[in-house]
Formats: structure tokens, C-alpha cells, sequence
């Protein structure tokens, strides 16, 4: 099976240039609403660094937060599972639910989940898993997986999502009204609900002092299935992790702002204990994060809270889309995650990416996403993870610029050649760069050249 590269993917995305530019546009205009949003909080600027502080100090005292969570989820009726990779989390998901006699589950959003590829494994295993939240039920009726953390579905459009519901729920042919399509996803789902003795959420904080856990959602399906099952079980990555409940209230004015521009997520969801009756289930994931933990350039990315932003902004993803990272975060922040999973298999990913900055601008807990990003390149590139041409390349072009004669030569050459031989650089197989772009005008004269002419003092 031949390695995916985001490049290739990209190219496929971007054949379509009326889909690339909606794509491109509809996730500005939510980036656009993040501004909005933040802006019109006074302490924007302190809140995101109150975050980035307790994320920080968390990190930095992981073992002791989790094992009082673990105590108090206890004492609360709550059973807490740990897994150490991927295999674990799914065996013990399985073995909950097989032990129960249960064969189907109901599942909201849950990225973790999707990490661990944890859907796969329960149907190989005759369990069917039903996604409730909209965006991801779409994606798994067509077999993709999510293309943004939040807006699982973005790559799609609503003609798309009409065929796809056509298929699979037998609704009218060409009836493309969000309203209807709507209607018709919540018969199809609630069905789900109600026949199902086993919900499994995410989880988007873990409170230590309380033991409890708390799940966002704007569509409020993770609390219809858990309230309709009989049995909870919450995935949940180490680094969810956060001291006290008092620093809630810092996360949640951050969270849905740099998310959506909303003021505060719709559903809130606080569980601190199984329901009479019925069983909760905490299971706390490792899957290589401690070892994310122990890089110090590239620790402070664990202190992610999903909210996207940085996908919104970032100018690659908007015009590659999701797929084009081949990996289960994708964007910014998965660029930084991925490659600490498969160094080999997510080599190309911190490759793709302006480092302009915006990423790290948005981020509502302050990580420097763009800076990891270059530490990324600079350790794949040593340990020898990058095309040998690439970094033959990157060599040369090193020496270039390293050397003020060899620049001025460079560039006279290149404008030469651009202005009496321009087939050499109008050629897609000769230039890459010339793939999706076009050749500037070569300049008469470079800007030292004109400094010097017009430096008369």
C-alpha cells in the first residue's frame, strides 16, 4: 500500500475549484465569526492566557490530577478503565459491551474514538455503531471519515448530503432543503436512541476535584443517548485532564468563540455519576500521549481543546480540505499531533503549512502551533523522514542563500531564464510550483540592483 502524501490528496481536493473556493469561503466566514466573537470580550486576551497557564501547570502535575480524578470518579459510582494505546481502549470498549449481551451503540462525537479507529474494530466484532451527531452520521453512511473536528461534514454540500440521505434513508430524490433533510435525520436517529442499551461519548474536560466529566455538544445527542441507555462510556485522552470545576468557566468562554463564534455551546453537559439503576464507565487513554509529553518542543500541544480555530484560519486547509491530511486530526494542530503517532507515515504533514502564524494567533490556549510546526520539519528532516530530493534540495538552497554571490548570481540566471526561455519555469513537470500557479513577471532588475542605482547618498 503506497503512503499517503497530503500533496497528491490536495491535488485531488483542489481539481474542483468551485467546491475549493466554497470551502475555502464557508470556513472564513466562521473564522470571521470567531473574531466577532472574541472581540467582543474585553479580557479575550486574559482568558486565553489564564488557559494556556492552568493547561500548563497541569501538564506539568498530569499524574497527580489523574489518579485524584480516578479516586473521586470512584467514589462517585463511576468505573474507571485506563488503556495504553489504541488496542486497549477498543478491547476494553468491547468487552464492556460484549459482557452485557449488547450488539448495538449508540456514539456522539468523539475524535479520540476515531483515533483509535475504535468503529471499525466493534463492527468487525459484531457490534453496529451508530454515529448520532449529524455531521458524523453523514460521513459514516459514505464511509469517509470526518474532515474537521467540529464541522465533520464541511467538505460536503447539501446536494451532496440529499443524495447521500436519498441512499441510505429513502427520502425524495433531488429534495435538497436543509429543513427537510433535517426532519428526516432525526426520525432516522431517534429510532437509534431509544432501542440502544449503550451510549459512548467524549469527553471534552475531566474535572480532578469532582470526578466528574463534561461533553459539548450543540445538537444534544450526547445527552439523549446516555440518558436513554443503560450503560455510559466515556472515552477520554489523558490531557483532557483540568484541577478544579472553578476553571470551567475559563474553558467554556473559549471553547465555542473560537469554535463557531457562538457565546457558549449549546449543551453543557456535566456527569458525576451513573444514573440509578444504570452504569457509567471512564476510559482514560495513553496512545503515545506521554511520550508528546516528555518533548519539550512539542509538549504544549497537548493542551488543545478541539475548537478548530486554527483549521478555520489556516490557509492550506481551507484550500486542501480535511482529507488531504490523511490522518485523524488534520489541520494545524494535527500536524503537530500526527507525527508524534507515525513519524514515517505523517512525515509530509508539517510540510504542509505557510508558517504564517494565524494558527498559533487564534489558538485559545496559546499553543505556538506554527513553531512546532518548523521544529517538526527540522527533526523529521534530521532523522531522515523527508525525500532524499526534498532535502537535497533544501541543502541547496541553503547554500544559496547563504552566500551573497552565489544569490545575486541565482537571481540574475533565474530572471534571465524566465524572461527568454519561460518554458523551462511554465512546466508543470520541471516546476512544481507552477502546478497551481502562475509565473509573476520576471522583474528588469532586481532590488539590490535598483538600491544601488537610486542610493545616491
Amino acid at each position: 500500500m503506497m503512503q499517503q502524501q497530503h500533496s497528491d490528496n490536495a491535488a485531488k481536493f483542489i481539481a474542483d475549484d468551485a467546491r475549493t473556493n466554497w470551502h475555502d469561503e464557508t470556513l472564513w466566514f466562521v473564522r470571521a465569526k470567531r473574531d466577532k466573537a472574541a472581540h467582543n470580550i474585553p479580557e479575550w486576551e486574559a482568558l486565553r492566557q489564564a488557559a494556556s497557564d492552568i493547561k500548563d501547570y497541569t501538564l506539568n502535575h498530569l499524574d497527580t490530577y489523574l489518579l485524584e480524578f480516578e479516586e473521586k470518579a470512584k467514589a462517585n459510582g463511576i468505573i474507571v478503565h485506563w488503556a495504553f494505546d489504541a488496542n486497549e481502549h477498543n478491547q476494553i470498549v468491547y468487552d464492556i459491551i460484549h459482557q452485557s449481551g449488547i450488539t448495538k451503540m449508540v456514539k456522539s462525537k468523539s475524535m479520540l474514538t476515531e483515533e483509535c479507529k475504535l468503529n471499525e474494530f466493534l463492527q468487525h466484532n459484531g457490534v453496529e455503531v451508530v454515529d448520532t451527531d449529524l455531521g458524523e452520521r453523514i460521513v459514516q453512511f459514505r464511509n469517509e471519515t470526518p474532515s474537521h473536528i467540529v464541522l465533520p461534514a464541511i467538505h460536503l454540500k447539501k446536494e451532496d448530503v440529499s443524495a447521500t440521505f436519498h441512499e441510505f434513508l429513502h427520502t425524495e430524490k433531488g429534495n435538497n432543503d436543509p429543513l427537510y433533510l433535517t426532519r428526516a435525520a432525526r426520525v432516522h436517529l431517534r429510532n437509534h436512541f431509544f432501542t440502544s442499551e449503550v451510549a459512548l461519548t467524549g469527553v471534552n474536560f475531566a474535572v480532578a476535584e469532582t470526578g466528574s466529566i463534561v461533553v459539548c455538544t450543540n445538537e444534544g445527542n450526547a445527552d439523549l443517548g446516555v440518558h436513554s441507555a443503560r450503560i455510559h462510556i466515556a472515552s477520554m485522552g489523558i490531557e483532557k485532564i483540568i484541577p478544579k470545576a472553578k476553571h470551567l468557566s475559563v474553558f467554556l468562554r473559549l471553547l465555542a468563540r473560537s469554535a463557531t463564534g457562538q457565546p457558549v455551546t449549546t449543551y453543557n453537559s456535566h456527569f458525576n455519576r451513573p444514573q440509578h439503576g444504570k452504569e457509567m464507565h471512564v476510559v482514560i487513554v495513553n496512545n503515545k500521549r506521554t511520550q508528546q509529553l516528555a518533548e519539550p518542543d512539542f509538549k504544549s500541544s497537548l493542551k488543545c481543546i478541539r475548537c478548530a480555530a486554527c483549521f478555520n484560519t489556516c490557509p492550506i486547509y481551507r484550500k486542501s480540505g480535511g482529507h488531504s491530511y490523511h490522518t485523524t486530526v488534520a489541520g494545524p494542530i494535527g500536524s503537530i499531533l500526527s507525527p508524534n503517532l507515525d513519524k514515517k507515515q505523517h512525515a509530509d504533514l508539517p510540510f504542509a503549512s505557510t508558517l504564517c502564524g494565524s494558527c498559533s494567533n487564534v489558538c485559545p490556549v496559546k499553543i505556538d502551533i506554527h513553531n512546532q510546526l518548523w521544529k517538526w520539519r527540522q527533526l523529521l528532516t534530521k532523522e531522515g523522514y523527508t525525500p532524499p530530493a526534498k532535502t537535497l534540495a533544501m541543502k541547496g538552497m541553503a547554500n544559496v542563500l547563504g552566500s551573497p554571490f552565489l544569490y545575486n548570481l541565482s537571481g540574475k540566471v533565474g530572471r534571465w531564464v524566465m524572461r527568454n526561455i519561460p518554458f523551462l519555469v511554465n512546466n508543470k513537470i520541471w516546476n512544481p510550483w507552477f502546478k497551481q500557479r502562475d509565473m509573476p513577471k520576471a522583474p528588469e532588475q532586481s532590488f539590490r540592483d535598483w538600491y544601488i542605482k537610486n542610493n545616491k547618498s
